[in-house]
């Protein structure tokens, strides 16, 4: 399995704004709005902020429906990276998706963290917003 892709946003002094966020991602700024603008319109009671974090050295984007966390984001090189992370009860309903073979491999092979599995999608195609569109629904309609 391969390194992960270091987050870019690691100086604790410099607030991740829009407008630097998009300079990092240039082209793929339009899936950044897609799944943002997808959240705000069908989600009364989700939000999202930055926090830095020590243990990563970096700052990383927290959205929440309520007090669950629905997923995390972080900046990589001219593009981004979403993480889920999924207890054993959603196992049937990924299996179920239509989730592409990748991503169910994905979580059934992933590293366990305790009682949960993480699914993270780097952001480059139309193809990764709707499998994150899907995994937000899901994460949210879990209890």
């Amino acid at each position: 399995m391969a390194e992960p892709e270091k987050g870019i946003l690691s100086d604790r002094n410099v607030l991740p704004t829009d407008e630097y966020i998009f300079s990092l991602i240039g082209n793929n700024k339009e899936h950044w709005n897609r799944i943002m603008d997808y959240l705000s319109g069908n989600f009364s009671n989700i939000a999202g902020n930055w926090n830095y974090y020590n243990d990563g050295k970096q700052w990383l984007f927290k959205m929440v429906q309520k007090k669950k966390t629905i997923f995390w984001l972080s900046v990589i090189p001219e593009t981004f990276r979403i993480t889920f992370y999924f207890g054993d009860k959603a196992e049937p309903f990924i299996e179920n998706s239509d989730l592409t073979t990748e991503i169910k491999d994905g979580f059934r092979t992933a590293h366990r963290y305790g009682k949960i599995r993480p699914i993270t999608i780097r952001i480059t195609c139309e193809q990764d917003v709707d499998n994150v569109l899907k995994l937000v629904e899901l994460k949210a309609k879990m209890k």
